[in-house]
């Protein structure tokens, strides 16, 4: 019973070792470039002209051709995008928040 405890143990920190090693897990970096292409493929119709970057990586503000917003934000090791109202962006002394409406997505601080 104790050597199949222990095997298992075993079993599990040398997976966990070659998740590590392979980089699995690890949140995407994000840049303007990628977010813009994120939010184009996450939102019909949407055609991004430039992108804001939180200094933490973990979420963007896309801006598109058109005057619409979209915010991204870290889902896991994805990207999840939502437009949003241009009303629903206010700038603070930390960065911009951005009020997405939804109780599921919550309230997104693009960090400066």
């Amino acid at each position: 019973m104790l050597a199949l405890l222990g095997g298992s143990l075993i079993a599990v920190l040398a997976l966990s070792g070659l998740a590590w090693l392979l980089g699995l897990g690890k949140p995407p970096a994000i840049d303007p470039v990628t977010a813009c292409a994120e939010a184009e493929a996450m939102l019909s119709g949407f055609d991004a002209a430039g992108a804001t970057i939180s200094s933490d990586g973990a979420s963007a503000l896309v801006h598109a051709q058109d005057g619409s917003v979209a915010v991204l934000r870290r889902h896991g090791v994805h990207f999840v995008a939502r437009r949003v109202p241009a009303g629903a962006v206010s700038e603070g002394p930390q960065g911009w928040r951005i009020d997405t409406g939804e109780a599921m997505f919550g309230t997104v601080l693009v960090r400066r």
